[in-house]
C-alpha cells in the first residue's frame, strides 16, 4: 500500500493513503496543479525537486502559508494579488501571507 507524504495546514507533514491534489516549492511558499507546465519545465531540467511538497487541498497550501502559482492557477493568483496590494474590490478570499519571501509578481515555476 502507498503512503504519501502531504504538508497540512499547518505547515508540517503528514502521512496520507492518497496522493495530493496540489504541489508547492518548500522555500518560495508557492502552490499549483500537479500539471503546471512551469513546475514540469524545472522538475525535467532536475530543479525543484527537493523542495517539492504536497498538498491534499488548496485550502491546506492557502492557510500553511502557501500562494497560488501565477501561471497555472492564474485567476486565484490575480485574487491573492489584489489582496496582497490592499485593493479593496478583491473578492473575500484570505490569502494569509502576502509578499512571504518577497515573492510578489513573478511565480518562482515560470519558464525564464
Amino acid at each position: 500500500e502507498n503512503h504519501y507524504t502531504l504538508i497540512g495546514s499547518d505547515g508540517l507533514p503528514y502521512e496520507s493513503r492518497r496522493p495530493g491534489r496540489f504541489g508547492g516549492h518548500r522555500r518560495t511558499k508557492i502552490y499549483g496543479r500537479l500539471d503546471c507546465p512551469g513546475a514540469r519545465y524545472w522538475i525535467s531540467k532536475g530543479h525543484y525537486v527537493k523542495e517539492r511538497v504536497f498538498f491534499a487541498t488548496e485550502a491546506d497550501a492557502v492557510v500553511a502559508g502557501y500562494r497560488p502559482c501565477a501561471r497555472c492557477m492564474r485567476a486565484e493568483y490575480e485574487v491573492w494579488k489584489s489582496r496582497a496590494l490592499g485593493d479593496g474590490n478583491a473578492p473575500a478570499i484570505e490569502y494569509r501571507l502576502p509578499f512571504r519571501h518577497g515573492v510578489t509578481e513573478a511565480c518562482c515555476c515560470a519558464e525564464g
